[in-house]
Formats: C-alpha cells, structure tokens, sequence
C-alpha cells in the first residue's frame, strides 16, 4: 500500500500542495480539509500538484470539483498539475478526469514551475470573459 500525503510548498504567490499516494473514499477527506485550510488561512491562489496521485475514484474527484467551487467563491485562482506523464505509468488522474469529462473544468499544466510562472493577479478575470 502506498502512503497518502499532501504536503504544503509556496512558489511566487501561489500555495501549492503536492498530494501523492491514492485519493480514495478514506483519503480524499484530508485532501479536502487541507484545501479549507488553505483557504482559511486566506490563500485563495492553490496549486494541487497530483503528478504523484497513483490512484483516484469518484470522491477524490468530487474533492477536486469541491476545490474549484470553493476557490471560484472567493475570486481565487486553482491550477492542477496533470502531466501526461507521471506517476510511474501516467498521469491516472488526467485519465479519470478525461473519461468523466470533467478535466475541461480545471486549468491543467504539466509541472508546478509552468502553474505557477504568472503571479495570479495578472491573470485574466474568467468570469470577465
């Protein structure tokens, strides 16, 4: 079994957590409460680095869609690492993401250095567009 873990990390303006391991029904509660304390603590730009998420079912997904909700009601900006390739034999979550056709929700980026290369106040509103 592998272990599951989200570590905490800032580059730039941006909070990042690097979340490794699965994100299942018994971890995805973690993953959830990290992202409030994130937000709680004011940091209302996150990057969720999930090249290292192994495995992932409907409630880590639901998690992920729960975090764009709650970034999104605070005017903040969410960006998730999916490469195309990691976590041993590919990304699994750009896989699930893809299949349930809910990847076109998130701004994707293949590692955490092109995620977080813009300070997030320079980015266009979306809701303006």
């Amino acid at each position: 079994m592998v272990a599951f873990k989200v570590n905490d990390g800032e580059r730039g303006a941006w909070s990042v957590l690097l979340v490794s391991g699965e994100l299942d029904l018994v971890t995805s509660p973690v993953l959830r409460q990290r992202v409030h304390d994130v937000v709680a603590e004011g940091q209302h730009s996150l990057v969720l680095d999930l090249s290292e998420v192994l495995f992932c079912d409907s409630s880590g997904v639901g998690v992920l869609i729960a975090a764009r909700r709650l970034i999104r009601s605070c005017q903040g900006h969410l960006r998730v690492v999916l490469p195309a390739q990691g976590a041993v034999d590919g990304s699994h979550v750009n896989r699930v993401l893809g299949a349930l056709g809910v990847r076109r929700l998130f701004d994707v980026y293949p590692d955490v250095m092109a995620a977080t290369e813009e300070d997030p106040e320079e980015e266009a509103d979306p809701l303006s567009a």
